[in-house]
This record gives C-alpha cells, structure tokens and sequence, in this order.
C-alpha cells in the first residue's frame, strides 16, 4: 500500500489570473446555490432530528471549509440527503453531542484514507449496489418529510414501517399546508429549463410560499 500524504489547496492555483468577469459569475452562481441550500439545510437538520439553526451553521461553515481546502476546482460542498438516515438514529439514540464525536471520527478516517489513496476503491463497488443505496436513501428522505407535507400534528417514529402504522391509524392531514406543498413540489417539478438558467425554481418557490404562509395566516 502505498502512504503519501501531500496538501494544496486548489485555491491556490484558482486565485492565480482571476479577474472581474470570473468573480461577478463566481459572485452570482454563489447567491443562488446559497439560498437554494440554506433552506435545504434547515429541513435536512430537522428531518435529523436537530433544531433549525444547526443545519444553517453546518452549511455555512462546511461549506466555507470545502471551498478554501478542497481539491477541486469544481467541488461542491453543501447539505446532503444521504446522510439523514445516519444521523437521525445517532441523534435520537445519544443525542446530539454524539455527533460531535462521529464527525471527528469520520474525519480521522477520511484524512486516512485520502493518505492513503484508497479513493480509487470506489470504482469497483458494482452499480447496482450504488443505485440501490441511493433509492434507498431517497424512500428513507421521502418518509421523513410526511409529517410535514400533510402537516400531521402527531410525531412519527423513526423506523419507516412505524411511520406507515402511525399514517394508517391516525391520518389527519392539515390542507392548507397539503395544497401549498403540493403546488410547491408541482412548480419545480414543471419549471421551465430555459428560465431555470438564470432564475431557479426552487428560489421562487421558496419566496411565493413564504409570501402565501404569511399572508393568509397559515403559520398560526
């Protein structure tokens, strides 16, 4: 096995010839993906079982650290649904100091592995097998956004096949939250390409529904 340890951040070498045009497109790309991922961020703390303001500190930070130590010029660090289903059991099992210690656990093991050039292992994990992982993923994330979509009033366990029982035995759904979820999931689904370029969808739709919420009181 061959151990070698080198560091250079990639922005290093970015910074070196840049100029006005390649900050403003920098500036403008950077406005976008954060107030895409902020709100992101906050749903994925809540669906781990965190307060709200964990997920924008972890955002903001994380990402921060991703973009002046990363290795990529094109790397993208910000939430990710994958690691929901993980950290909710943590959370409810030990609480959230826990995840303290898992992180620097996990961070131990990646500085590891990266010294070690084991990277390249994921090539030979078969596609099946991540294809699988990731629909999995996606049932679990998709579970945990019920009771917030039907805007239930009771707390849904965390397994997936309690949250079925508990929808099967006591289904009150909340259908103003229902019909503005739904608009809202239809109008990123549908929204257009060729605007999507310059004016995602989620950012209108994140500004409309705040907009509706507060308007016709449906926070109360």
């Amino acid at each position: 096995m061959n151990f070698a340890f080198s560091f250079r951040p990639r922005l290093v070498d970015a910074l070196k010839n840049y100029s006005a045009q390649t900050f403003f497109a920098d500036l403008t790309a950077g406005l976008i993906v954060g107030i895409v991922s902020l709100p992101l961020a906050i749903a994925l703390a809540i669906a781990s079982g965190l307060k709200p303001e964990i997920g924008i500190f972890t955002a903001i930070v994380g990402g921060f650290l991703v973009s002046a130590l990363g290795g990529s010029r094109v790397q993208i660090g910000g939430p990710a649904g994958a690691f929901v289903p993980l950290l909710a059991p943590i959370v409810l099992l030990h609480g959230p100091q826990a995840l303290v210690v898992c992180a620097l656990m996990a961070g131990v093991i990646l500085f590891v592995l990266g010294a070690c050039k084991l990277g390249t292992m994921i090539k030979y994990i078969p596609f099946p097998v991540v294809t699988g992982f990731t629909s999995g993923i996606a049932i679990i994330i998709l579970s945990t956004q019920i009771k917030d979509f039907f805007g239930l009033p009771q707390k849904l366990p965390p397994d997936f096949v309690g949250k079925l029982r508990a929808l099967v035995e006591n289904f009150s759904p909340n259908w103003p939250t229902v019909f503005l979820a739904t608009s809202a999931t239809l109008a990123i689904w549908f929204w257009p390409k060729k605007l999507g370029r310059r004016l995602p969808g989620s950012i209108v739709v994140i500004v409309l529904a705040s907009l509706a919420v507060k308007f016709f009181h449906w926070d109360e």
